[in-house]
């Protein structure tokens, strides 16, 4: 495996991703966020380590990835550059203290059992409760009415329960009334953070008062461009 040192970020793709970043934060003003507050995650799903470094490169300290593999290759290529960590996917069993280990937050956890295997595997993990809002069996997240008991669940067990995440409907409706309820249950649990919103609905959670965005084509540009 090559080790990349954090210097080797390809500068063309530092000003590229820098330049995107900006952008970003424009869109996250002119929708009335405070730039100042809201956390970008840089999603470097499918992309390669050279995404991650150009990210760095360009002050991005926070990265997510939907799938382990990816994450401990990458993490592992890059070395410690100061960045942070966030694992999106869905948590399987057999994984949870790879993830654990592997992940500086665990942002997609739904179930009783998955906050008991974190505890047992880093103790203090650092973790967000995601909530289903679209109403596809598919989702991952848990119901909104089991939210608060695996928030207290995850403090019963000593863990760092971080906030909530969601992914919200595709409709502009459906995601209103997801980015609402998230921030809702956020702010009744006494939550310091409420990740939602992604490239195409930051606007609206920036509205809706997201403490943090998950955002990859709006940083890196469509997947193949940076192969």
């Amino acid at each position: 495996m090559t080790i990349y040192p954090a210097s080797s970020a390809d500068a063309a793709l530092v000003e590229r991703v820098r330049a995107n970043l900006e952008a970003v934060r424009d869109r996250i003003a002119a929708a009335g966020g405070d730039v100042a507050r809201i956390r970008v995650v840089g999603v470097t799903k499918s992309l390669g380590a050279d995404a991650v470094l150009a990210a760095a490169g360009a002050g991005l300290m926070s990265v997510g990835e939907n799938y382990l593999r990816e994450l401990e290759v990458k993490r592992a290529a890059v070395g410690a550059i100061g960045v942070r960590w966030h694992f999106l996917g869905a948590l399987q069993s057999n994984k949870i203290r790879r993830a654990a280990q592997a992940a500086d937050v665990l942002c997609g956890v739904s179930r009783l059992k998955e906050l008991t295997s974190i505890a047992g595997a880093a103790k203090g993990a650092s973790v967000y409760v995601e909530v289903e809002t679209t109403g596809s069996p598919t989702r991952n997240g848990a119901p909104a009415a089991q939210v608060a008991d695996l928030v207290d669940a995850g403090r019963a067990l000593g863990l760092d329960v971080r906030g909530l995440m969601t992914v919200a409907p595709p409709d502009m409706d459906g995601a209103r009334r997801a980015f609402a309820l998230t921030k809702e249950l956020a702010d009744h649990l006494d939550l310091a953070e409420c990740s939602m919103g992604m490239s195409d609905d930051l606007e609206l959670a920036c509205q809706y008062g997201t403490t943090e965005l998950r955002l990859g084509r709006a940083l890196f540009g469509p997947r193949p461009a940076l192969r």
